[in-house]
């Protein structure tokens, strides 16, 4: 299906003599070229993206996008063995992957010194919102064809949103060309996972289209004594009934049935000593295996429509339907038992731990539907790449969470996990919480005898979010309303060199009401500015781009440190440089490279004097990765990477002692034999028990070293 899009790259004519004049202004450009018939949703072959949507909602090049953006592809997820969703991103500029350690329920990660994960991912364009709850929607990196990051505000197209930027996660679709692969793997912690990924027509003259993707695994966590076991299945159909009109069906299905692995420790025992001089190990689990419990399931099903009416306009409509249920119960560490209190260094206050219980029953239900309609006009020297949207998404969350449950507390000198009993708190919330959004959008792409691009768009929101709480039986419900911006240029010079500006917008409502008035409180804000380059060398698969930014975030509610009530008095200020590398640098040699300097992440207003001039969050200076592989002629093939993340002041610089600097080491030793590609891959090599994080109380470990060989089989 030809998209109205922009066309084939190609270099303009020489000019005749009696259009010299012309020539003059004219002078002769050399577009980028792509990979022939690459595009915006479809497979890359090696690392290499040049075209995505997720900056514009249109298939454009990403030399022509005024916004930084990175694009991890399917085959750059395989070679790093990334298991999740943050392992995929561990390589790409301004982001942090672990900021509360290893975690087997979520892929928290934060961008530009903010939360990505709370407000939820996108899958294929569409929303997968976060209400604040713990049942998070997931998604799978097998069963991803690309995996991108647009970072900074970006609510011109997607509406409320935290500033640090957006991860689309894009669905494999359907293809013609056939694909037939499937995949076992073998790991450490009892790992054994199959997977399989078909593709095809169905009939004979390729109006109907087949992808079925499907993993199954069986598995144990970490620690050993608990399951990680998962099912996924995604089916998916295309019907193509003319080259003008398609209908995409997306569905998929996944069931978690695990308990919870996480590294926290107390403060004092992990990051310092404690008062005796001891430490707990790192590699001693803390909660209860026999306790914890994490069964997680959710269903999608959606479409996507597109069909062009003529040689100018296309109509587009994309929707999805999905629901999740989550039954999550988890022991954490609190604090050391004291039984010698006249003798504060004495090794026995430093021994038994005790712990809390913690449980969240929830279903979530949800809704998005996006409305588009695309012009690709051309006046003069000017052509236009207009699109106008209404979006409207739905989000409903019954859920009831209690938390300070008593637990068994536990020896560190002799651990038994089970014994002793166990008390459900009474609930903390339980109601249902509504969150209802609708944004008419519209964007031009101008580009000026390709040479200028211009990018202008706008957008107004409505949002409405309702809590009804059984408890006290009461209904809140705060009404938001906002219009934001975005504006950038791009100048496409010779060589592939292309530098960039762009300003952009965020708002998120906060669901909070003034005590003071009675009043929702004003929507949060958040501007940008940012200036880079990208160069991407011609007829080179190669991907270059650096930026610098500043982002604020505005009406940022705190709360007053004597009476703890919230007050909207509070901004947030980032700023830094990203370096960024995607590159084939020889036939077979592959290299990835981000480089994040962040010298200011700080609180610049507070209702409390004591956080003004603080990082709001755990953002070293520096952050620096790279990744190199390289496949001899006889097939064998080696990788090396490295993640180093700098050293911290902890969560609100409140860390009893600066959190020290790491680095962490992957590798991939493997064999192409053809139809056969064998792997191995090793994560955190060295199996360091690195620190990420820390808050006043408590810290958190990476995740352990793992072990995963694989044998894909394609025919």
């Amino acid at each position: 299906l030809r998209r109205s899009a922009t066309p084939p790259p190609r270099t303009a004519a020489p000019a005749a003599p009696d259009t010299a004049v012309a020539a003059a202004q004219l002078p002769t450009v050399t577009v980028q070229s792509e990979a022939p018939g690459e595009t915006a949703t479809g497979h890359v072959a090696g690392n290499v993206a040049r075209r995505s949507a997720t900056a514009t909602k249109t298939d454009t090049p990403i030399l022509e996008t005024p916004q930084s953006l990175s694009v991890v592809t399917a085959d750059r997820i395989e070679a790093m063995g990334a298991l999740t969703l943050r392992d995929a991103l561990g390589y790409t500029p301004g982001v942090g992957v672990a900021p509360y350690g290893a975690d087997s329920r979520y892929d928290w990660i934060t961008v530009r010194g903010f939360d990505a994960y709370s407000p939820g991912f996108y899958l294929d364009g569409l929303p997968l919102r976060n209400n604040g709850n713990f049942g998070v929607w997931k998604t799978d990196n097998y069963g991803a064809e690309r995996i991108e990051l647009l970072r900074g505000p970006a609510s011109v197209l997607y509406g409320q949103g935290n500033p640090g930027g957006v991860v689309n996660v894009v669905s494999k679709r359907p293809t013609e060309e056939p694909v037939r692969e499937l995949q076992l793997q073998l790991g450490d912690h009892q790992r054994r996972q199959v997977a399989a990924d078909f593709s095809g027509a169905l009939n004979a003259d390729g109006t109907l289209l087949y992808r079925l993707t499907g993993v199954a695994r069986d598995a144990k966590l970490p620690d050993g004594r608990m399951p990680d076991d998962y099912q996924y299945i995604a089916p998916a159909f295309t019907w193509q009934p003319s080259a003008d009109t398609r209908l995409t069906l997306l569905t998929q299905f996944s069931r978690t049935r695990a308990g919870t692995y996480t590294r926290t420790a107390p403060a004092y025992g992990s990051l310092l000593p404690t008062a005796a001089g001891t430490r707990i190990p790192a590699d001693l689990y803390l909660s209860d295996p026999t306790l914890n419990r994490f069964h997680h399931e959710q269903q999608m099903v959606g479409y996507q429509f597109e069909h062009r009416i003529d040689g100018t306009w296309t109509v587009r409509q994309n929707l999805r339907g999905a629901h999740l249920d989550l039954d999550y119960r988890q022991v954490s560490p609190d604090a050391f038992i004291t039984v010698d209190p006249d003798n504060p260094r004495d090794p026995a206050n430093f021994r038994t731990l005790s712990r809390s219980l913690f449980s969240s029953r929830e279903r979530t239900s949800a809704f998005a539907l996006d409305n588009q309609i695309e012009g690709d006009l051309r006046l003069g020297d000017w052509r236009h790449q207009l699109i106008a949207g209404l979006d409207h998404q739905r989000t409903r969350v019954d859920q009831v969470s209690r938390s300070g449950g008593t637990a068994p507390s536990l020896d560190l000198a002799a651990p038994f996990y089970g014994g002793g009993p166990t008390e459900p708190a009474p609930p903390y919330l339980d109601g249902i919480n509504r969150l209802t959004q609708t944004g008419l959008y519209v964007q031009d792409q101008m580009k000026w005898r390709d040479r200028w691009v211009f990018n202008l768009g706008g957008r107004y929101d409505w949002a409405e979010t309702t809590n009804d709480d059984r408890g006290s039986a009461t209904r809140t419900t705060v009404k938001d309303h906002k219009a934001t911006g975005r504006a950038g240029v791009v100048y496409l010079m010779d060589g592939g060199w292309a530098p960039y500006a762009g300003y952009t917008q965020s708002f998120l409502p906060t669901n909070t009401v003034d005590p003071a008035t009675g009043q929702p409180f004003a929507p949060e804000t958040a501007r940008q500015y940012e200036v880079g380059i990208r160069y991407q060398p011609p007829g080179r698969r190669q991907n270059f781009s650096a930026a610098v930014f500043d982002l604020r975030r505005n009406n940022y509610i705190s709360y007053d440190a004597i009476t703890f009530l919230p007050q909207q008095r509070g901004q947030l200020s980032v700023r830094g440089l990203e370096l960024e590398a995607t590159a084939e640098l020889m036939p077979r040699l592959n290299l990835v490279g981000s480089y994040t300097f962040m010298p200011r992440a700080v609180v610049t207003q507070s209702v409390n004097p004591s956080e003004i001039g603080r990082q709001a969050s755990a953002v070293p200076r520096h952050r620096l990765s790279l990744w190199v592989d390289y496949r001899f002629d006889n097939g064998v093939r080696v990788g090396l990477g490295a993640r180093y993340n700098g050293s911290t002041r902890g969560e609100g610089e409140r860390a009893p002692a600066p959190v020290p600097a790491y680095t962490l080491y992957d590798a991939l030793l493997g064999y192409d034999l053809g139809r056969w590609n064998l792997a191995l891959n090793v994560r955190n090599l060295s199996n360091r028990s690195a620190i990420s994080n820390c808050t006043s109380f408590a810290c958190y470990y990476v995740a352990p070293r793992s072990v995963v060989a694989s044998a894909t089989y394609r025919f």
